[in-house]
């Protein structure tokens, strides 16, 4: 074939990477010197989009606006907007622009890299180079094996060896100008409908979100300012709301992570906060665990990783599922929790294990349950991370929690939220409940709760699960499970 015109366009590929600045994918394109043409290809094909959610698709619209301001402020067009299996979009775009090359970054989801290659093959046989990058993670997953050249399944031990090879480089500049590529037809944001009218469930989204690149570095800014000294202390408080609520903006890829190692070592060095750093930078590493076990194990989203619990006897409870969803479970904590996420599209870190553990282990549910409702309403809804983080908790996944170490979540409460300011935030009814009892209203006398104006069952539910009953039901169901699993 003959090789391609210098003037012939670049084709730019956005997935989940929604930002100029340390997108290796854009700054090759950019390099190539050619007009580049951006696209993003909504992907509805079962089992590759996984679903986010409705949730997500909020996070995403305001995105990609951002994003298409961004764009234009270097000269750019705003993103193509294409619908379907990117399997058939991405070589038929390349073929209507007479492209001469594709770039993308890989999104680190296994059945999507082995589309990734059958693409590239697609674009190979039609003349069109294809430049596939890696950036979701800080590590690259095939790299990295113990001593007898297995993968790792325990995070400690990931994390060991993961920080003695880590080097990651530099994070690569935006760029100035962008080169203008020829004009293509496409969808419009509107067309889409992302956002939610009838009713517009997600007003409370915006008073707490601003997407997009720059809202991504500002956060970063302000947490490592203000809230990286006391992280240590402070990250399992959700009543002092003080973690870096960058989720959302790496899960879109408006942020990389190496460009928030950087920044946090940068601090960790200028400050001297080297176990706060060193303690946040953990946390990016269980984001790198969580895409590194996708990548060496068999799919987290639908297999259990221990398949001992496929004995597991798991509840067909409708009702208490429900009840979990509308945070209506009778127990503050978890109520305070479901209820932020409906709001907010968010959950704190803490309350996230403990209303999960509630709804597996006290209510029975599949955790997959559980998971599937988490992105539907995450803002944040990462799918290996979600994946990976419920298995944990069930202790049916990687390095998990036993099964038999059951959260109490009044106890929970008590030690993570001791004034009961979360509850009273967002469990409104019982904000006038004696702080010694607001982590378990069943336990205050019929005149503290009148005082109070509450009444269990009428005003705020009796709890659907009684947590010492519930427990013990959690500790037969896993001893039947290792009966029928030996």
């Amino acid at each position: 074939m003959a090789t391609p015109p210098a003037t012939a366009p670049a084709l730019l590929w956005f997935r989940r990477d929604l930002r100029l600045s340390d997108n290796p994918a854009l700054h090759a394109a950019v390099q190539s010197g050619r007009p580049l043409v951006c696209v993003y290809v909504r992907d509805e094909e079962s089992g590759h989009r996984y679903s986010p959610g409705a949730a997500a698709d909020w996070w995403l619209h305001h995105s990609l606006t951002a994003l298409n301001a961004d764009l234009e402020a270097r000269g750019g067009r705003p993103v193509t907007l294409r619908e379907g299996n990117p399997e058939h979009i991405i070589p038929q775009l390349a073929e209507e622009l007479e492209a001469a090359e594709v770039f993308w970054n890989q999104t680190g989801w296994p059945c999507q890299n082995e589309r990734d290659g059958r693409i590239a093959q697609s674009l190979k046989e039609q003349g069109v180079t294809p430049r596939g990058f890696k950036g979701v993670s800080l590590i690259n997953p095939p790299d990295l094996l113990n001593g007898s050249g297995s993968p790792y399944k325990v995070f400690s031990a990931f994390w060991r060896a993961a920080l003695k090879e880590l080097d990651p480089r530099e994070a690569l500049p935006a760029p100035d100008t962008l080169t203008l590529g020829p004009v293509c037809d496409g969808a419009s944001l509107a067309d889409w409908g992302l956002l939610p009218t009838r009713p517009n469930w997600a007003k409370g989204f915006s008073e707490r979100w601003t997407p997009g690149e720059a809202a991504a570095h500002k956060q970063l800014d302000a947490f490592l300012s203000e809230d990286l000294p006391d992280y240590p202390t402070h990250r399992d408080r959700p009543d002092l709301d003080e973690t870096s609520r960058l989720s959302p903006h790496l899960a879109w890829g408006e942020i990389s992570p190496r460009t928030v190692w950087h920044r946090v070592k940068l601090q960790a060095e200028q400050g001297g906060q080297f176990k706060a750093s060193d303690k946040y930078l953990a946390e990016i590493g269980w984001r790198d665990f969580a895409y590194y076990l996708a990548w060496h194990f068999e799919d987290l989203r639908t297999i259990n990783f221990n398949r001992d619990f496929d004995h597991f006897p798991w509840r067909d409870h409708a009702e208490g599922l429900q009840a979990w969803k509308e945070g209506r479970t009778g127990v503050p904590m978890v109520d305070a929790a479901m209820r932020q996420l409906w709001v907010t599209g968010w959950m704190h870190n803490r309350t996230r294990m403990i209303a999960a553990s509630y709804l597996i282990k006290h209510i029975g549910c599949d955790w997959r349950e559980g998971m599937r409702w988490f992105e539907d309403t995450l803002v944040d809804a990462d799918p290996m991370v979600n994946a990976a983080s419920w298995q944990w908790v069930a202790g049916s996944g990687a390095d998990a929690a036993p099964y038999f170490r059951i959260f109490n979540p009044a106890s929970q409460g008590e030690k993570f939220d001791p004034d009961g300011k979360y509850v009273r935030q967002w469990v409104e009814e019982l904000r006038d409940v004696p702080t010694r009892h607001i982590h378990a209203p069943w336990e205050a006398s019929e005149g503290e709760l009148i005082r109070a104006g509450v009444t269990l069952g009428k005003s705020y539910p009796k709890p659907i699960v009684d947590l010492k009953a519930g427990r013990e039901r959690a500790l037969e169901a896993y001893q039947e499970m290792k009966e029928a699993a030996a």
